[in-house]
Protein backbone atom coordinates (compact mmCIF):
# COMPACT_ATOMS: atom_id res chain seq x y z
CA UNK A 1 0.00 0.00 0.00
CA UNK A 2 1.50 3.17 -1.29
CA UNK A 3 0.11 6.03 1.25
CA UNK A 4 3.34 8.65 1.11
CA UNK A 5 2.50 12.16 -1.03
CA UNK A 6 -1.49 9.97 -1.88
CA UNK A 7 -4.59 12.62 -2.15
CA UNK A 8 -6.78 10.88 0.76
CA UNK A 9 -10.16 11.93 1.61
CA UNK A 10 -12.24 10.32 5.35
CA UNK A 11 -15.30 10.60 6.10
CA UNK A 12 -16.82 10.28 9.44
CA UNK A 13 -13.39 12.06 10.48
CA UNK A 14 -14.70 13.91 13.18
CA UNK A 15 -13.84 11.80 15.93
CA UNK A 16 -13.27 7.41 16.43
CA UNK A 17 -12.11 5.31 13.54
CA UNK A 18 -12.31 8.03 11.00
CA UNK A 19 -9.59 10.19 13.19
CA UNK A 20 -7.69 7.58 13.59
CA UNK A 21 -7.26 6.48 9.89
CA UNK A 22 -6.85 10.42 9.04
CA UNK A 23 -4.13 10.62 11.56
CA UNK A 24 -3.03 6.86 10.03
CA UNK A 25 -2.59 8.36 6.59
CA UNK A 26 -0.83 11.73 7.99
CA UNK A 27 1.91 9.62 9.17
CA UNK A 28 2.35 7.65 6.00
CA UNK A 29 3.39 10.79 4.69
CA UNK A 30 -0.75 11.33 2.96
CA UNK A 31 -2.64 14.95 1.91
CA UNK A 32 -5.47 14.18 3.34
CA UNK A 33 -9.16 15.69 3.42
CA UNK A 34 -11.29 14.95 6.15
CA UNK A 35 -15.25 15.33 6.45
CA UNK A 36 -17.81 14.73 9.07
CA UNK A 37 -21.34 16.10 9.60
CA UNK A 38 -19.89 17.83 12.64
CA UNK A 39 -18.83 20.86 11.13
CA UNK A 40 -16.75 21.79 14.63
CA UNK A 41 -15.25 18.35 15.16
CA UNK A 42 -14.37 18.33 11.48
CA UNK A 43 -12.30 21.28 11.99
CA UNK A 44 -11.00 20.28 15.09
CA UNK A 45 -9.51 17.05 13.56
CA UNK A 46 -8.50 18.60 10.51
CA UNK A 47 -6.49 21.52 12.58
CA UNK A 48 -4.93 18.82 15.12
CA UNK A 49 -3.38 16.72 11.47
CA UNK A 50 -2.87 19.07 9.46
CA UNK A 51 -5.33 18.01 6.87
CA UNK A 52 -7.87 20.02 5.01
CA UNK A 53 -11.38 19.94 6.33
CA UNK A 54 -14.39 19.69 4.44
CA UNK A 55 -17.39 19.20 6.55
CA UNK A 56 -20.85 18.36 5.06
CA UNK A 57 -23.44 15.26 4.47
CA UNK A 58 -21.41 12.82 2.83
CA UNK A 59 -24.71 10.75 2.36
CA UNK A 60 -26.35 13.04 0.18
CA UNK A 61 -25.53 13.19 -3.70
CA UNK A 62 -24.99 16.34 -3.46
CA UNK A 63 -23.01 16.28 -0.83
CA UNK A 64 -20.77 13.68 -2.01
CA UNK A 65 -20.32 15.57 -5.32
CA UNK A 66 -19.59 19.08 -3.15
CA UNK A 67 -17.03 16.87 -1.24
CA UNK A 68 -15.26 15.08 -3.86
CA UNK A 69 -15.15 18.24 -5.55
CA UNK A 70 -13.08 19.95 -2.90
CA UNK A 71 -10.84 16.97 -2.33
CA UNK A 72 -10.03 17.38 -5.36
CA UNK A 73 -9.23 20.82 -5.62
CA UNK A 74 -7.35 20.37 -2.70
CA UNK A 75 -5.06 17.73 -3.52
CA UNK A 76 -5.32 17.55 -7.13
CA UNK A 77 -6.50 14.10 -7.32
CA UNK A 78 -7.98 11.73 -4.70
CA UNK A 79 -5.72 8.37 -4.92
CA UNK A 80 -7.92 6.74 -1.70
CA UNK A 81 -11.27 7.22 -0.41
CA UNK A 82 -12.22 5.79 3.28
CA UNK A 83 -16.14 5.63 3.50
CA UNK A 84 -15.93 5.70 7.19
CA UNK A 85 -19.04 7.54 8.04
CA UNK A 86 -21.72 5.27 9.88
CA UNK A 87 -24.63 5.74 12.09
CA UNK A 88 -26.08 3.25 14.70
CA UNK A 89 -30.00 4.03 15.79
CA UNK A 90 -30.65 0.88 17.07
CA UNK A 91 -33.91 0.62 19.62
CA UNK A 92 -34.15 -1.83 22.07
CA UNK A 93 -36.88 -3.82 19.94
CA UNK A 94 -35.14 -3.01 16.84
CA UNK A 95 -37.39 -5.13 14.67
CA UNK A 96 -40.25 -1.81 15.49
CA UNK A 97 -37.44 0.55 14.30
CA UNK A 98 -39.55 3.03 12.19
CA UNK A 99 -38.91 3.71 8.00
CA UNK A 100 -37.51 6.87 9.37
CA UNK A 101 -34.50 5.28 10.98
CA UNK A 102 -34.20 2.75 8.34
CA UNK A 103 -34.09 4.98 5.45
CA UNK A 104 -31.62 7.37 7.52
CA UNK A 105 -29.28 4.02 7.92
CA UNK A 106 -29.38 3.18 4.18
CA UNK A 107 -28.53 6.28 3.63
CA UNK A 108 -25.51 6.70 5.86
CA UNK A 109 -24.56 3.32 5.91
CA UNK A 110 -24.93 2.21 2.36
CA UNK A 111 -26.11 4.81 -0.29
CA UNK A 112 -22.99 6.92 1.07
CA UNK A 113 -20.28 4.09 -0.79
CA UNK A 114 -22.32 3.87 -3.37
CA UNK A 115 -22.55 7.70 -4.53
CA UNK A 116 -19.17 8.27 -3.65
CA UNK A 117 -17.71 5.24 -5.91
CA UNK A 118 -20.47 6.33 -8.32
CA UNK A 119 -18.70 9.59 -8.70
CA UNK A 120 -14.87 8.22 -8.12
CA UNK A 121 -14.68 5.14 -10.06
CA UNK A 122 -15.40 6.91 -13.55
CA UNK A 123 -12.59 9.19 -12.93
CA UNK A 124 -9.87 6.41 -11.78
CA UNK A 125 -11.12 4.67 -14.83
CA UNK A 126 -10.92 7.26 -17.57
CA UNK A 127 -6.99 8.71 -16.09
CA UNK A 128 -5.84 4.71 -15.54
CA UNK A 129 -4.30 5.41 -12.76
CA UNK A 130 -6.62 3.19 -10.36
CA UNK A 131 -7.97 4.04 -6.70
CA UNK A 132 -8.44 2.54 -3.32
CA UNK A 133 -12.05 2.56 -2.27
CA UNK A 134 -12.10 1.42 1.59
CA UNK A 135 -15.55 0.82 3.25
CA UNK A 136 -15.22 1.01 7.23
CA UNK A 137 -18.20 -1.68 7.74
CA UNK A 138 -18.47 -4.35 10.72
CA UNK A 139 -18.00 -7.96 11.97
CA UNK A 140 -22.40 -7.30 12.04
CA UNK A 141 -21.80 -7.09 8.23
CA UNK A 142 -19.70 -10.59 7.75
CA UNK A 143 -21.60 -12.32 10.81
CA UNK A 144 -24.88 -10.73 12.67
CA UNK A 145 -25.32 -8.32 15.66
CA UNK A 146 -27.50 -9.09 18.38
CA UNK A 147 -30.61 -6.56 18.48
CA UNK A 148 -29.60 -4.37 16.03
CA UNK A 149 -31.66 -4.76 12.71
CA UNK A 150 -30.79 -2.15 11.33
CA UNK A 151 -27.64 -1.93 12.02
CA UNK A 152 -27.14 -5.48 10.78
CA UNK A 153 -28.49 -5.26 6.99
CA UNK A 154 -26.91 -1.88 6.02
CA UNK A 155 -23.87 -3.48 7.21
CA UNK A 156 -24.25 -6.65 5.27
CA UNK A 157 -25.37 -4.26 2.22
CA UNK A 158 -22.14 -2.22 2.97
CA UNK A 159 -20.03 -5.84 2.53
CA UNK A 160 -21.58 -6.44 -0.51
CA UNK A 161 -21.00 -3.30 -1.98
CA UNK A 162 -18.17 -3.68 -1.39
CA UNK A 163 -17.57 -7.34 -2.78
CA UNK A 164 -19.34 -6.16 -5.57
CA UNK A 165 -17.04 -3.25 -6.23
CA UNK A 166 -14.09 -5.85 -5.93
CA UNK A 167 -15.50 -8.18 -8.59
CA UNK A 168 -16.64 -5.69 -11.16
CA UNK A 169 -13.29 -3.33 -11.09
CA UNK A 170 -10.65 -5.23 -8.91
CA UNK A 171 -8.91 -6.59 -12.35
CA UNK A 172 -9.12 -2.64 -13.45
CA UNK A 173 -6.87 -1.10 -10.91
CA UNK A 174 -9.37 -0.24 -8.17
CA UNK A 175 -8.37 -1.52 -5.09
CA UNK A 176 -11.31 -2.30 -2.67
CA UNK A 177 -11.02 -3.19 0.89
CA UNK A 178 -13.74 -3.81 3.73
CA UNK A 179 -12.72 -3.05 7.32
CA UNK A 180 -14.57 -5.40 9.82
CA UNK A 181 -14.32 -4.73 13.27
CA UNK A 182 -15.79 -5.98 16.58
CA UNK A 183 -15.73 -3.63 19.61
CA UNK A 184 -14.14 -0.62 19.28
CA UNK A 185 -13.63 1.92 22.01
CA UNK A 186 -15.58 4.43 20.26
CA UNK A 187 -18.86 6.63 21.36
CA UNK A 188 -21.11 4.29 19.78
CA UNK A 189 -19.38 1.36 21.97
CA UNK A 190 -20.03 3.69 25.15
CA UNK A 191 -24.03 4.16 23.79
CA UNK A 192 -24.38 0.43 23.33
CA UNK A 193 -26.05 -0.74 26.96
CA UNK A 194 -26.55 -4.22 27.59
CA UNK A 195 -24.63 -4.79 24.57
CA UNK A 196 -21.67 -3.34 25.28
CA UNK A 197 -20.60 -6.79 27.07
CA UNK A 198 -21.65 -8.70 24.25
CA UNK A 199 -19.56 -6.44 22.23
CA UNK A 200 -16.43 -6.60 23.79
CA UNK A 201 -16.09 -10.26 24.63
CA UNK A 202 -12.39 -10.20 22.33
CA UNK A 203 -11.77 -7.11 23.79
CA UNK A 204 -12.90 -3.72 22.65
CA UNK A 205 -9.85 -2.33 20.31
CA UNK A 206 -8.86 1.41 20.18
CA UNK A 207 -9.62 3.02 16.60
CA UNK A 208 -5.90 3.65 16.42
CA UNK A 209 -5.43 -0.56 16.12
CA UNK A 210 -7.89 -0.63 13.48
CA UNK A 211 -6.05 1.98 12.18
CA UNK A 212 -3.16 0.01 12.45
CA UNK A 213 -5.08 -3.16 10.73
CA UNK A 214 -6.20 -1.48 7.76
CA UNK A 215 -2.19 -0.15 7.14
CA UNK A 216 -1.05 -3.68 7.73
CA UNK A 217 -3.69 -5.56 5.43
CA UNK A 218 -1.68 -4.51 2.73
CA UNK A 219 -4.40 -4.98 -0.51
CA UNK A 220 -6.62 -7.74 1.28
CA UNK A 221 -9.70 -7.00 0.82
CA UNK A 222 -11.41 -8.09 4.51
CA UNK A 223 -9.35 -6.40 6.68
CA UNK A 224 -10.01 -8.27 10.17
CA UNK A 225 -8.84 -5.64 13.11
CA UNK A 226 -9.94 -8.84 15.52
CA UNK A 227 -8.10 -11.93 14.12
CA UNK A 228 -11.36 -14.33 15.63
CA UNK A 229 -13.83 -12.82 12.92
CA UNK A 230 -12.26 -15.16 10.76
CA UNK A 231 -12.93 -18.27 12.98
CA UNK A 232 -16.67 -16.91 13.16
CA UNK A 233 -16.97 -16.25 9.77
CA UNK A 234 -15.54 -20.17 8.60
CA UNK A 235 -18.05 -21.25 11.16
CA UNK A 236 -21.23 -19.66 10.24
CA UNK A 237 -20.05 -20.48 6.15
CA UNK A 238 -19.15 -24.20 7.20
CA UNK A 239 -22.33 -24.84 9.33
CA UNK A 240 -24.81 -22.34 8.95
CA UNK A 241 -27.53 -24.10 10.72
CA UNK A 242 -24.79 -24.80 13.96
CA UNK A 243 -24.07 -21.25 14.05
CA UNK A 244 -27.55 -19.89 14.39
CA UNK A 245 -28.21 -22.24 16.85
CA UNK A 246 -25.20 -20.38 19.19
CA UNK A 247 -26.81 -17.24 18.02
CA UNK A 248 -29.63 -18.28 19.10
CA UNK A 249 -28.42 -19.10 22.44
CA UNK A 250 -26.50 -15.79 22.74
CA UNK A 251 -29.54 -13.89 21.97
CA UNK A 252 -30.86 -15.62 25.32
CA UNK A 253 -28.60 -14.65 26.99
CA UNK A 254 -28.95 -11.17 26.29
CA UNK A 255 -32.78 -11.15 26.76
CA UNK A 256 -32.32 -12.19 30.46
CA UNK A 257 -30.05 -9.53 31.00
CA UNK A 258 -32.41 -7.12 29.13
CA UNK A 259 -36.04 -8.87 30.56
CA UNK A 260 -36.90 -9.24 26.90
CA UNK A 261 -37.93 -12.81 27.65
CA UNK A 262 -40.11 -11.77 30.31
Amino acid sequence: MQLRDAGAVVTGAGGGIGRALAARLVAEGARVVVNDLDAEACARTAEELGAVAAPGDCSSAAGVEELVDVATGALGRIDVFLANAGIDRTQPDSLQASDEDWAVMLETNVMSHVRAARTLVPRWLEDGRGGRFVVTASAAGLLTMIGAAPYSVTKHAAVGFAEWLSVTYGHRGITVQAICPQGVQTRMLEQAGPLKDLLTRDAALTPEQVADAWVAAGDRFLVLPHPEVAQYYAARAADTDAWLAGMQRLQGKVDEVTGAAR
